[in-house]
């Protein structure tokens, strides 16, 4: 009897979570990006984590993942949120593929880096929607370089931190920079950096620059004050986005395993509710969930927490998708 995830729905299978290929949620895997075959959102992993400046292990973020997002594998019937009263991820609304990884160069970010642009690119151009599994943040900055060729869009940006280094001695491709590097991208319009807290989320220097680019910053306490809708209300209806959530923007307390733990941070449904607002109302164009660093929790539970989020996140993209087509 086969253990491929494709024959899930089989009378005869229990299809168990340590059974068969681990691929995000079950899906199936088309490492093949000239064979997408029509996917909606392609799960991809960069690996990256040489640009990490203090605890690496992020090049471990997307295997770790895939495997506890088998946990909560689904089939074509989809899943059922009681909470909402709407099942969510149907075959009807939404074909995912497991795409495998971006080929990694150790020793050499650049072209690490570049690898991964190049493997957003493949995927833009079969029309399917990115959803990338990092790695450090460092990787944002190309897959954002790879929309070049697409329309405009904003970055809609959920991290601890503002990461919007210039550079440090020189480089300027760290996990700090991405947000920098973006807003140097022309088809960038805006940056929503939201969640940022405590005195190490930026320099006055960094802070200065994000002011003067023009990124609009809710920090959590503010965030919790005024909520998701009033934190987005300045991004005009049906805007492409990009999103970027970095896994320290949640409280250490459910996500241990990041390189720079910051204290605080958002909550499970604070997350979930905030990207199902930006489902609600945006057109989203890509995402990435970066610095799940897995050495650094041993229990699994960061792992486990985006995998959950993305699973979330993607099923609300998609039925959001669907239902402004009825």
């Amino acid at each position: 009897m086969t253990t491929d995830k494709t024959s899930r729905n089989t009378p005869d299978r229990m299809d168990l979570p340590f059974v068969g290929l681990a691929t995000f949620a079950g899906q199936p895997a088309c490492p093949d990006w000239d064979k997408l075959d029509g996917a909606d959102v392609a799960i991809l992993g960069i690996p990256i984590d040489t640009a990490s400046s203090y605890r690496v292990g992020t090049r471990f973020g997307p295997r770790a993942i895939r495997e506890v997002s088998m946990f909560h594998g689904f089939g074509p019937e989809g899943v059922f949120d009681f909470e909402d009263e709407v099942t969510y991820l149907t075959a009807g609304e939404v074909k995912i593929v497991d795409a495998g990884d971006s080929d990694v160069i150790y020793a050499d970010t650049k072209r690490g880096l570049a690898n991964a642009e190049q493997a957003v690119r493949a995927l833009l151009d079969a029309r399917t929607m990115p959803y990338i599994l990092g790695g450090d943040h460092a990787i944002t900055m190309a897959t954002v370089a790879a929309f070049s060729n697409e329309k405009p869009f904003h970055i809609v940006h959920l991290d601890a931190h503002f990461d919007f280094i210039d550079a440090r001695n020189g480089i300027t491709w760290g996990h700090g920079s991405p947000m920098r590097r973006a807003s140097e991208m022309s088809h960038v319009k805006g940056i929503t950096t939201l969640g940022p807290h405590n005195m190490a989320a930026v320099s006055r220097k960094d802070w200065e620059a994000s002011r003067i680019y023009g990124t609009h910053v809710v920090p959590l306490r503010k965030f919790r004050a005024q909520g998701a809708v009033a934190s987005l209300a300045h991004i005009p209806d049906g805007e492409r986005v990009y999103v970027s959530i970095d896994i320290d923007s949640f409280d250490p307390s459910i996500a241990p395993g990041t390189a720079t733990i910051s204290h605080g941070g958002f909550t499970y449904y604070e997350a979930k509710d905030l990207l199902r607002e930006v489902a609600k109302r945006f057109e989203v164009v890509g995402a990435d969930f970066v610095e799940v660093s897995p050495p650094y929790d041993p229990s699994g539970i960061t792992s486990l927490l985006a995998a959950r989020t993305s699973i979330d996140f993607i099923g609300s993209i998609f039925h959001e998708r669907a239902r402004r087509r009825a």
